[in-house]
């Protein structure tokens, strides 16, 4: 049976250049970079090669990059920091109502403790605007955090348009990049970012490192005490190989990145174009032109998601039916309930994430096995008379 993987927004193969790369610290070169020795220096030389490698990726100062442990901690340090260490300026945050978990339940947690958030609506495409952010603003506003590109429809936010009115504001503005990294060209200097979070599983790299891009100047309050790594802003030994892995990884990501890009927009418009033509009665969710490479998510209507993706399992295909951190959970999609969708359409989303690794044949064998899948399942719910 064939296999085809199309659940990369949920995590990527460790190709073989980054795991090469890694290997030498999982075995002869073992040191704790913080040991003064040889051994130590050893380790803390690739751990400095890899956040120079990081801020390449972005445009940004090895010094303004912090390892963590993924997206979820680099939102955490970036959101909980800005509201610690301002507090007395003001008590004030704006996010949308599609960003991730890692931003929406740490903006819940700020509310239980002083904080005022406003959650932006969205457009029907899942799109916020700069004059929304602007109405928004308060005297105590001190941080907006807005997601660079949405992880379950694609949509791409109007970053550097938000940067800019942030900074002529007087505003932090952070934003959660884990899906555009490594797919859409990122210049934190250009887009007048002052915080983005990435993690490394999402371009071929390993699960268990992210990092955050700290402006110089901004001051963030570690999240985890009790050590001096990380420049006293993230405590911990250092996860050497998964350091070593993210930088490797980031940096082939962004080789040939447009290349690599437009391939995966062909194959993504293929699928955009052919499941209406084949399917009857499907929705895109996302942006039409404004959203990731990578991504294609419909909803099929009639029948449900977790039904379709347990058939496309059978017939050895990976998809999702949005966010993994959430594909335990038996509610809607917040991202498409958001977008104006009712609880039965959003039910029958399915989320197909290409990679650069993603061909052509596996793209026309999706569009043979899909329609089948929808016509069966269609034929069993009580819901469809067509």
């Amino acid at each position: 049976m064939k296999r085809v993987y199309l659940d990369n927004a949920a995590t990527t193969k460790l190709i073989p250049e980054v795991l090469e790369a890694m290997m030498p610290y999982m075995t002869e070169i073992y040191g704790n970079p913080s040991s003064p020795h040889y051994f130590g220096q050893q380790s803390g030389m690739a751990v400095d090669k890899a956040r120079q490698q990081v801020a390449d990726a972005i445009g940004a100062e090895a010094g303004e990059i912090i390892f963590t442990s993924g997206g979820s901690e680099a939102d955490n340090t970036a959101i909980r920091g800005i509201a610690e260490r301002y507090a007395k300026k003001g008590k004030h945050i704006i996010t949308t109502a599609v960003e991730h978990h890692a931003v929406l339940h740490t903006c819940q947690y700020l509310e239980k403790h002083g904080y005022e958030v406003t959650y932006l609506p969205v457009d029907e495409y899942g799109l916020v605007t700069v004059d929304q952010v602007r109405e928004a603003i308060r005297p105590d506003t001190i941080l907006v955090t807005i997601m660079f590109a949405n992880n379950e429809v694609g949509t791409i936010m109007p970053i550097p348009e938000i940067g800019a009115l942030c900074r002529e504001k007087g505003i932090f503005f952070h934003t959660d990049a884990v899906q555009a990294v490594g797919h859409v060209r990122i210049d934190v200097k250009e887009m007048n970012i002052d915080m983005l979070s990435m993690s490394a599983h999402k371009f071929h790299g390993p699960k268990g490192i992210g990092a955050l891009y700290v402006r110089k100047g901004i001051i963030v309050p570690p999240l985890i005490y009790g050590g001096a790594q990380e420049r006293n802003r993230r405590a911990g030994t250092e996860n050497v190989p998964g350091i070593v892995g993210m930088g490797r990884a980031i940096e082939l990501a962004c080789e040939n990145l447009d290349e690599k890009a437009a391939k995966m927009m062909l194959l993504r418009d293929k699928l955009i174009r052919e499941i209406p033509a084949r399917i009857p009665e499907v929705k895109l969710n996302g942006h039409p032109t404004k959203r990731l490479p990578n991504n294609v998510n419909y909803s099929i209507k009639y029948i449900e998601g977790e039904s379709i993706l347990l058939m496309l399992d059978l017939n050895g295909i990976a998809a999702s039916s949005g966010s993994a951190c959430t594909s335990g959970s038996l509610d809607p999609s917040h991202v498409l309930l958001a977008m104006g969708l009712t609880h039965e359409v959003a039910h029958g989303s399915v989320r197909m994430t290409l990679c650069d690794e993603t061909t052509e044949e596996d793209i026309d064998y999706v569009l043979e096995v899909l329609p089948k899948v929808a016509e069966r399942l269609r034929k069993m719910s009580p819901l469809y008379h067509g």
